[in-house]
């Protein structure tokens, strides 16, 4: 079965997530995604939020930018969400915007040798692990979390690019595509992982989660066009969806069909109603979506 969700978007004000949180457990959707985008609402903090005003839902950070972030510290909270929410937390990591990154003094000159350290030293201390590492970019001197988390807590890269999707097969449990990302791309990423996967020897299932821009409501597709506009994904086919739920449904379907396990969707920025998209995602694109 597709695992259908939603996304909370940072360009709401943090008040907001409360409600929409409960809202998107009350309404029985099954993952609600939350942005650490610079520079407006921090990932962990959000989810840990959004994880206690909830019973159910799975709540998903898409993504922590490895640059901003020692291993250490991402291990510790990772292991502190697992340990409290017990299999309700995703945290996907990856590159983060280079453009923020240089912001913010972290931007490095190989951002997949830092993924790749970040990966395997975060691998290692998830598992209780003691690590000493002497890398590039990933340095640990004999570091070991007290309190690692009870059960094996699935690795999810967030890539676009050949080279860190093919690290994704090789090192992750699980890769998290982009909004814009059309059927042809999750085959291609769908490919790629594999070959990473492949080349390390590896056969236990991949999850593929792919985020769907959409839009509903008489003025989505103007507000689906325009966004598209500003990300510069005009020109790209197929790259997200507006209309009623059966055309989002289809949607979904599609990039399922090309290998999504998961699908998110991700309102417009300027969405006038995010609770109800959330409504509208659970209870009208949900249970047309096998």
């Amino acid at each position: 079965m597709t695992e259908l969700g939603a996304v909370f978007r940072p360009q709401l004000s943090p008040e907001r997530l409360r409600g929409i949180a409960r809202l998107a457990d009350d309404v029985g959707l099954e993952q609600l995604w939350l942005w650490e985008d610079c520079f407006r609402e921090g990932g962990v903090s959000t989810a840990a939020a959004a994880l206690a005003w909830t019973e159910r839902v799975r709540v998903g950070v898409g993504l922590l930018p490895v640059p901003l972030r020692n291993v250490a510290i991402t291990a510790m909270e990772i292991a502190t969400l697992e340990r409290i929410f017990p299999g309700r937390a995703r945290v996907a990591v990856g590159h983060g915007v280079q453009e923020w990154m240089g912001q913010v003094g972290g931007r490095v000159e190989s951002p997949v040798t830092l993924l790749r350290e970040h990966l395997g030293a975060l691998r290692a201390l998830l598992r209780g692990e003691r690590v000493t590492t002497e890398g590039r970019y990933v340095r640990l001197d004999d570091v070991g979390l007290d309190w690692p988390p009870a059960e094996a807590v699935p690795l999810m890269v967030g890539a676009t690019g050949p080279r860190t999707l093919r690290l994704a097969g090789e090192v992750g449990d699980a890769t998290l595509l982009t909004a814009g990302t059309p059927p042809e791309g999750v085959r291609r990423a769908r490919r790629l992982v594999d070959e990473g996967r492949e080349a390390a020897g590896r056969s236990e299932p991949h999850e593929v989660a792919v985020y769907l821009l959409a839009a509903t409501g008489p003025d989505g597709a103007a507000r689906l066009r325009a966004e598209l506009d500003a990300e510069g994904l005009d020109s790209v086919p197929d790259p997200g969806i507006a209309g009623d739920a059966v055309a989002v449904a289809k949607a979904v379907q599609r990039l399922a069909d090309a290998g999504a396990d998961t699908v998110i969707l991700q309102p417009t920025g300027d969405e006038p109603d995010p609770e109800g998209f959330m409504r509208f995602a659970a209870e009208e694109v949900r249970p047309l979506v096998p």
